[in-house]
């Protein structure tokens, strides 16, 4: 699968935002081989971790599973959260009972830190995206990946008030064996994804519902974002997406761990 960097001008502001961040930072500062990689079915308790609670290794195979089973869709949304789309979709999600994993970059979960607050009171997850979303990460030395994942962990944390994020998901699929496990010891899962409705070209809400409709047998977890743009589209599909989703029977849930 392609990666997500062309033409996503936004990421390069939120890049240079983060190199200041990173230069402060304190503390222990690709998909491409997602379909080798075996998801691990066994479910764990669905709360949040909290603080004070032990950071529990995981499996550091990529997830592409719902805990919900095989009628079970995840609705993974990246690279928030954002003051206008966010809130927009946590409605949405509301009104149909659906739940949701929000995977976050560091910067803009420090910069918005009420909404990441929402998004865990609502009871969705939250998932590490790194602090500056940069797709080639996985070409980098290991420090830096380090570096990109422990400290939006931190970011992310702080942001929520004390809940962890439960999933790594690397910019644009960019992981490494060292990230996956690196992510796994901490506690985050690896997530990949199944339909990749690439909602971030704007093709049209027409297109956005095609892709699901057509690439959902292929497995249960579906991209969609919540910043880096323009989001109406986005939210128009899922405004479609989500009841006709419960009309055939599916549930909405959260990727294995």
């Amino acid at each position: 699968m392609a990666r997500h960097g062309g033409g996503r001008v936004w990421y390069g502001k939120v890049i240079g935002a983060a190199l200041g961040v990173m230069m402060l930072a304190t503390g222990a500062s690709v998909w491409t081989a997602q379909a080798g990689d075996a998801d691990d079915p066994s479910p764990e308790a669905t709360a949040p971790a909290r603080p004070g609670n032990d950071t529990k290794p995981v499996s550091a195979t990529i997830a592409h599973a719902s805990e919900k089973g095989k009628r079970g869709v995840n609705i993974t949304i990246d690279d928030g959260p954002d003051p206008k789309w966010t809130p927009q979709m946590l409605d949405l999600l509301r009104e149909y009972e659906a739940k949701a994993t929000f995977c976050m970059v560091g910067t803009q979960a420090q910069a918005h830190p009420d909404i990441v607050k929402k998004v865990v009171a609502a009871g969705h997850r939250l998932c590490d995206h790194s602090v500056s979303h940069n797709t080639a990460m996985d070409k980098d030395s290991q420090a830096y990946q380090s570096k990109q994942i422990l400290d939006a962990e931190r970011m992310i944390t702080k942001a929520s008030g004390g809940v962890r994020p439960m999933y790594y998901r690397a910019p644009g699929g960019a992981f490494t064996p060292y990230s996956r496990d690196l992510a796994a010891s901490r506690g985050m899962r690896p997530l990949g994804w199944n339909v990749d409705t690439k909602d971030f070209e704007r093709p049209g809400t027409d297109a956005i519902v095609a892709t699901v409709e057509r690439e959902l047998p292929n497995g249960p977890t579906l991209l969609f974002h919540d910043a880096g743009g323009d989001r109406t589209q986005t939210v128009e599909a899922l405004r479609r997406i989500l009841p006709r989703l419960k009309q055939q029977g599916y549930s909405f849930g959260f990727p294995v761990r």
